[in-house]
């Protein structure tokens, strides 16, 4: 059977080259970094080797770089850290989008039901957040910002810059305010300067480019408060405690070294198949529709909502035929429902059921692109034609 594996923006495979740098760290230079001898410095040195490395390519400093164990966790850390140091100062509220990764949006929920103020900016159609909307939504009492650099479900790219920009003005009036974004889905295509994006916080998972799982990055910028979530340890500067994993750590900063160099030209390749799959998708299938901003989009996602079939349908038909992607819904105790990210953008829950996102990655080919757009009518055909008798 043919196999197109078209769900980067889930998981990537881990490169040969990164696979390679991590192999000493499994068993010869297997050393605690904490510890004081010959071993332990062998490991030490090849994470701050690491750390040196990942604050090179985001143009900030060694010490601003934390090594966590996932995204998810980097976005706890700085979402949490930054409203508990902050609380005793009267800060209270924080701002998040619609949009955002559940890595964010449930931990913003979860500091709500704790007693802070929690303001969720509407998008526009395409996924957007209108920084005036964010504007108006900052007050003395707002501590942290937290926007997505671009949607990992629909691909648009968010006004980061422009956001930026408006927390700046911001600090005029308000003391002590901080700017997070999550920039997991944009490490691989989009630029990582941290001093040009005017972030305090930005959070990275390696497998999201083809590093290892089980690894995450934290740029925490000088000078901003920030509490542990956990305790047990002075590794991490203390901020996020346990024995560091030297293997990971060095296959992260590998692969995003080899990602942000080869990013102008795997963004070029990925952007064309990409654009191919959607004008080949919207032209064959009636009833498509591409979900997302048209042109401030991420060069590896199309996603489309298909209407009259259910998405988890399609994924499964798609899987039949070897090509794996993605759906925006989830089954949640036999209840099926819609994309948080498609409902936010004004998309009806009968056609947000018919949700899926292809995310293409550098190892895809025009001959993947041409083989989903020959089975995939069918498989929409066929499913439309059942869903009466089911």
């Amino acid at each position: 059977m043919k196999k197109v594996y078209l769900d980067y923006a889930a998981t990537t495979p881990l490169r040969p080259e990164v696979l390679k740098a991590m192999a000493p760290y499994w068993r010869k230079n297997f050393g605690n970094p904490s510890s004081i001898h010959l071993w332990g410095q062998e490991a030490r040195k090849a994470v701050e080797e690491a750390r040196e490395k990942v604050a090179r390519i985001l143009n900030c400093l060694p010490e601003e770089i934390y090594f966590t164990g996932t995204t998810t966790t980097s976005d706890n850390l700085a979402i949490q850290g930054v409203m508990r140091a902050l609380k005793n100062q009267g800060k209270n509220h924080l701002i998040t989008s619609a949009v955002e990764h559940h890595a964010v949006l449930d931990t913003c929920k979860a500091l709500e039901k704790e007693g802070f103020t929690l303001t969720i900016l509407p998008v526009d159609k395409y996924g957007m957040v209108n920084p005036a909307d964010l504007e108006k939504a900052i007050t003395p009492k707002t501590g942290l910002i937290t926007i997505m650099y671009a949607n990992n479900e629909v691909g648009t790219v968010e006004p980061i810059e422009e956001i930026a920009k408006k927390v700046q003005s911001s600090k005029f009036k308000v003391q002590n305010l901080f700017f997070h974004t999550d920039a997991a889905a944009a490490a691989e295509y989009l630029p990582l300067d941290v001093k040009k994006l005017k972030v305090d916080l930005l959070s990275l998972g390696a497998h999201k480019f083809h590093g290892p799982k089980g690894v995450g990055i934290l740029y925490v910028k000088k000078g901003t408060p920030i509490s542990p979530l956990t305790f047990g340890g002075h590794h991490e500067a203390g901020l996020w405690p346990g024995t560091e994993a030297v293997p990971l750590i060095v296959g992260a900063a590998k692969a995003l070294e080899i990602a942000q160099n080869e990013r102008e030209k795997v963004s070029e390749k990925v952007s064309k198949l990409r654009d191919k799959l959607i004008e080949g998708v919207l032209a064959k299938i009636p009833g498509s529709q591409l979900t997302g901003h048209p042109q401030k989009r991420l060069p590896d996602i199309a996603s489309f909502v298909f209407e009259n079939v259910e998405g988890e349908a399609i994924l499964l038909a798609l899987s039949d035929k070897g090509i794996a992607a993605s759906s925006g819904s989830a089954c949640t105790s036999g209840i099926l429902e819609p994309s948080h990210v498609l409902t936010a953008m004004g998309i009806p829950p009968e056609l947000s059921h018919g949700s899926i996102r292809f995310s293409l990655g550098k190892e895809t080919t025009s001959q993947d692109i041409d083989f989903v757009l020959e089975v995939l009518p069918e498989i929409i055909s066929r499913l439309r034609k059942m869903a009466p008798k089911l």
